[in-house]
C-alpha cells in the first residue's frame, strides 16, 4: 500500500516546514491538493512575508543531528516530563504518541517484533527485496555495506533463513530500551500517513532536542497478522510506527543521502 512511504514522504514535509520556518518564512500546506493524482502528496507555498518566531524553528538544528540510532541505549532513565513534550509533539500534528511503560506489555511488545522478525524473514520475496537495499556507501541511499562484502551480504541475506537470531537480537533491543512508543492516527489512508510522517519527524527532532535518538522496531506494524494484537496491547487507533529510544552511548556517523539535485526538480 506504500504506507511507509507516504510516511517517508510526510517526515520530508516536515523538515521542510521546519527549514523555512527557521527563515522566519511563511507558509501554507495543502495536502493531497488534487484527487485525480493521488502520488501528489503535498503543496507546499512559501510566501515573501516574514512571520514571527515558531516552534517549529528551533527543531531546524536539530535535522542534521538526528540518527537512527540501532545499537543498545545507556542505561538512563528518560524523564516523565520529556515524555510528555514527545506526546504533545505528536498531537501538534494530528497524530498520538503511546508510551508503552509497564513491564508486562513491554515484553509483550517486544515478543510482537521477535515474532515479526520471524514471519518477515520466513518470506523469500521479503528477503530479495532487503538484500536490493543493501549498497555500498557511495551509492548514496539504502542500506550501507562494505563494497568487497556486498554482493555475499545480498547472497546470505537472499538464502538464508535468519528470522531466529535477528528477532531475538532485537527483543533484547526492545527490552533493554529506556522508552518504548508507538505513534498512531485515528486513520489508515493516504492522509492519515502523511499526518504520521510529518508527527513522526517532529517526535524525531524533539527527542534529539532532549538529547535521546531513536530508531524503529516496526515488524508488528509492518506484519498485517500482528497489527491488530499491537491494537489491542496499545489502545485503540491505527498504529503506524513502534519507536525505541533512549541516550546514545557514542555518536555514530549520518546515513548516507542522495546528492541534492537527485531529488528536486527546479522549473523556471
Amino acid at each position: 500500500d506504500d504506507r511507509e512511504l507516504a510516511i517517508s514522504c510526510g517526515c520530508a514535509l516536515m523538515n521542510l516546514r521546519i527549514a523555512a520556518a527557521s527563515r522566519g518564512l511563511d507558509t501554507q500546506v495543502q495536502l493531497l491538493p488534487d484527487s485525480a493524482e493521488p502520488d501528489w502528496l503535498a503543496r507546499m507555498a512559501v510566501g515573501d512575508g516574514q512571520r514571527a518566531s515558531s516552534p517549529e524553528a528551533a527543531l531546524a538544528e536539530c535535522i542534521g543531528r538526528r540518527r537512527t540510532y540501532r545499537k543498545r541505549f545507556a542505561d538512563r532513565t528518560v524523564a516523565p516530563e520529556a515524555i510528555d513534550s514527545l506526546i504533545a509533539a505528536a498531537a501538534a500534528e494530528q497524530a498520538w504518541l503511546r508510551p508503552v511503560q509497564e513491564e508486562a506489555a513491554r515484553l509483550q511488545l517486544a515478543a510482537l517484533v521477535a515474532e515479526g522478525d520471524a514471519m518477515q524473514w520466513a518470506n523469500p520475496s521479503w528477503r530479495r527485496e532487503l538484500a536490493a537495499w543493501m549498497h555500498p556507501r557511495r551509492r548514496g541511499d539504502g542500506l550501507t555495506v562494505p563494497a568487497l562484502a556486498g554482493p555475499v551480504a545480498q547472497l546470505v541475506v537472499r538464502t538464508f533463513d535468519m528470522g531466529a537470531g535477528v528477532g531475538a537480537k532485537d527483543r533484547q533491543l526492545a527490552q533493554a530500551s529506556p522508552l518504548l512508543a508507538v505513534l498512531g492516527t485515528d486513520g489508515d489512508d493516504s492522509l492519515h500517513w502523511l499526518r504520521a510522517g510529518q508527527a513522526l519527524q517532529r517526535v524525531l527532532l524533539a527527542t534529539c532536542r532532549l538529547g535521546l535518538q531513536a530508531s524503529h522496531l516496526n515488524q508488528p506494524v509492518q506484519v498485517a497478522a500482528l497489527r491488530l494484537r499491537l491494537q489491542h496491547l496499545v489502545g485503540g487507533g491505527l498504529q503506524q510506527i513502534v519507536l525505541r529510544l533512549g541516550y546514545p552511548v557514542e555518536e555514530i556517523p549520518p546515513a548516507p543521502r542522495r546528492p541534492l539535485d537527485d531529488v528536486i526538480e527546479r522549473h523556471e
